[in-house]
């Protein structure tokens, strides 16, 4: 017998995966990748979380996806920011349940637990979760985690997993989460409900700008992640790399609407400008990114947008840069 997992690496999916291999059921933890789940690539992190539990491990990309028919319309609406957690997480079940078959897997299981977030996991939610995903009439979504709690389900009454040895866990407590991780020897795990960046505040802010601006597209999500973002008197969008990670990581982007912008013959960050940016706008940003290089606010400096060389000079202080920020 073969299962989906529905799997982001925290404790309580590694645990709903485990109760399910325990029972010699050959399970495929898939993560589903929307973009927004963290800064870092974390496919090495899960492939060994799902080591652990016995798993095998495998990732979809549905960023297109997602942006093209979730993030800026879900039916549920959005959490405090910009998380349409319940649309969320009913996509990804359609899209499990929709690659069964590829995987020659019967069922789908998930480490949701009744009553840990406030707006995804309570009862009626859940249920909503479902009914979005079309599974309602079929039943092959398994949470083994509050099993106990809720009706059984397909793989239960057809007898492919023993619903005795599931679990009936409700509410915010992680004691016998924890329980099970020290008895199972899980040395290190995500905290629940940790890692997608839709639910800050921060992303919420940056999205938006970039739909009151231009299109949003799959290739901004990386941008997002990275970099001090400014919005310039006639429009253009300017990234400015914070660090070391923040350029090496901007460096590795590609994106239709942006020019490069290197320091002409200094150290200085990584940059990024809206290609259609105007001459006014690229001389402030010019004059922005040597504000973030040692070069004395007195002396000249040049930057290169698209090979083109800009001189300018710095801003005698960084704080004349903060009213062009995004994020104030």
């Amino acid at each position: 017998m073969r299962a989906l997992a529905l799997f982001s690496g925290g404790l309580d999916s590694m645990i709903a995966v485990k109760l399910l291999t325990a029972q010699g059921i050959d399970v495929t933890a898939l993560h589903i990748d929307i973009g927004f789940g963290g800064t870092k690539d974390k496919r090495t992190l899960l492939e060994q979380r799902a080591q652990m539990v016995g798993a095998h491990f495998d990732m979809i990309d549905s960023k297109e996806q997602f942006v093209q028919e979730i993030l800026f319309d879900p039916k549920y609406g959005y959490g405090k920011h910009f998380n349409p957690c319940i649309d969320c997480h009913a996509n990804m079940f359609r899209i499990a349940l929709g690659a069964l078959d590829r995987y020659d897997a019967s069922f789908v299981i998930t480490g949701e637990v009744i009553g840990q977030r406030p707006m995804s996991q309570r009862a009626e939610a859940i249920r909503n979760v479902t009914k979005l995903a079309g599974d309602s009439e079929q039943g092959l979504i398994l949470r083994p985690m509050s099993a106990k709690l809720m009706a059984p389900t397909i793989p239960e009454i057809k007898g492919w997993v023993d619903r005795q040895k599931l679990l009936g866990i409700e509410g915010r407590s992680r004691e016998t989460q924890l329980r099970l991780a020290k008895e199972w020897g899980f040395e290190e795990y995500e905290s629940p409900g940790g890692g997608c960046l839709l639910t800050e505040a921060a992303m919420a802010t940056k999205i938006r700008d970039i739909v009151e601006h231009s299109q949003f597209r799959v290739e901004d999500i990386d941008l997002l992640k990275h970099g001090r973002h400014l919005r310039l008197p006639d429009g253009a969008k300017l990234i400015v790399g914070r660090h070391k990670e923040d350029n090496e990581a901007l460096k590795a982007t590609s994106h239709p609407d942006y020019h490069f912008v290197h320091c002409d013959g200094i150290a200085g960050p990584l940059s990024l400008i809206s290609r259609d940016a105007s001459e006014s706008d690229r001389a402030l940003a010019a004059k922005i990114i040597l504000t973030y290089t040692k070069t004395p606010p007195d002396q000249e400096g040049a930057v290169l947008i698209d090979e083109k060389k800009i001189s300018a000079t710095p801003f005698a202080e960084k704080k004349s840069c903060q009213k062009y920020f995004v994020l104030k």
